[in-house]
């Protein structure tokens, strides 16, 4: 799926969507419009699904997926990701967001895209 792909109804909805963030100290809510104007966020295909990230599209490669909690209705998504695009180290290139599916879509789209420090997840958990 590629942005360039949907439909003007559909990308006129999202681009009125803020998301949430904190990156680098600087501090949403920013919309969505604003990283289709400025930047290049491109669909990631996420254990089957898309997903729409405030990620440029030549960020991907650097992407790894750490953990993924899908929604008991399927409509939500929360991701913890590594991005080692500027850093690979757990204080700088770890992020999480919060992602959900816009009514009527099948793909989610970020709310939330926050800078997270990379915590291994402790032995007494479960997987």
């Amino acid at each position: 799926m590629k942005v360039a792909d949907l439909s003007n109804e559909t990308l006129a909805k999202i681009k009125t969507v803020r998301w949430d963030g904190i990156i680098e100290k600087h501090e949403g809510p920013f919309r969505w419009e604003s990283e289709f104007r400025y930047a290049a966020a491109e669909f990631m295909e996420i254990e089957g699904r898309w997903v729409l990230l405030p990620i440029e599209a030549l960020h991907h490669q650097n992407i790894t997926i750490l953990r993924t909690i899908w929604s008991a209705d399927g409509n939500s998504l929360t991701l913890f990701l590594k991005d080692t695009t500027f850093e690979d180290h757990w204080s700088a290139s770890g992020y999480m967001a919060v992602c959900d599916r816009p009514k009527g879509e099948e793909f989610f789209l970020a709310i939330l895209y926050h800078e997270w420090f990379i915590i291994e997840k402790a032995e007494l958990f479960e997987d």
